[in-house]
């Protein structure tokens, strides 16, 4: 059975250190987008975290990707960073008055990251996920929650996620100070792989990479990687799904290396 296909990138396009070990000598900042956009297959926006962006901007970006690319895009902080998840529709509203769809079929899952602090309390959580659309300006939606709190490890979130509304999934994250959750609650699965060093030229050693994307690829032809924890016995249908995987954090001069490294062996 053919797998779906596994988008692999970084966070943002930015960052001074890869300029010289990433990017080249030279190259101009208003190149480096279509620079990374050669070399990885999807980039995470972060900077909608922080601020809306101009639907032009949002176009500009599409423009300078190449066909297939994605961009999984961070959610408001204004909506996450609250006590009461329910009460954000008002700044779910402004989120999508940005127009993030203006990416068309380069927009790729929303995340929606929430604060370390932030406890799974069910009927909250139920809520919240309510306020989440399938469909936004006629582009259906994939959404993804990173949830960080070990409370969120529990068999409970994963069926409100299965039976939400709309695509959601949880993130998958490799870090050693937060819970990994590999149940699969989606069409998609998305990973942020946070433990890149810096005394690696790659981030990661050659056979954790190889670990990585035999899991990628495992997820990508439907099923769910043995080596990972689950929180459910329940086992999702075999078919094939979109996987992403960003590295994130860790030693982020080396991610844009780990990226191209992992898309290696995992193909394009």
């Amino acid at each position: 059975m053919a797998g779906g296909r596994i988008f692999v990138g970084v966070g943002g396009w930015t960052f001074e250190p890869w300029r010289g070990t990433f990017y080249p000598a030279g190259l101009k900042k208003d190149a480096e987008l279509a620079y990374m956009a050669e070399r990885l297959t999807a980039i995470e926006i972060n900077g909608t975290f922080y601020r809306g962006q101009k639907p032009e901007t949002f176009a500009r970006w599409a423009s300078e990707a190449p066909d297939g690319f994605q961009f999984p895009l961070k959610a408001s902080r204004f909506t996450t960073s609250r006590r009461v998840l329910a009460e954000g529709a008002e700044s779910i509203e402004k989120f999508w008055a940005t127009k993030p769809t203006a990416l068309g079929d380069k927009l790729g899952p929303i995340l929606w990251q929430l604060p370390s602090y932030k406890r799974f309390e069910r009927e909250d959580v139920a809520a919240f996920l309510k306020l989440l659309p399938a469909v936004q300006d006629g582009v259906k939606l994939r959404h993804v929650i990173e949830a960080t709190h070990e409370s969120f490890a529990d068999p409970a979130f994963v069926e409100l996620l299965r039976e939400a509304k709309a695509e959601v999934a949880q993130v998958v994250i490799d870090d050693p100070d937060h819970p990994t959750i590999a149940d699969v609650t989606a069409d998609f699965v998305y990973l942020r792989l946070e433990r890149s060093r810096e005394d690696v030229e790659t981030g990661y050693p050659a056979d954790e990479l190889d670990a990585w994307a035999k899991r990628l690829k495992t997820y990508a032809a439907g099923g769910v990687p043995s080596d990972l924890p689950t929180l459910t016995g329940s086992k999702p249908a075999k078919t094939p799904r979109d996987v992403y995987c960003f590295f994130i954090s860790g030693a982020k001069v080396r991610n844009p290396a780990a990226a191209m490294a992992m898309i290696e062996r995992v193909g394009r």
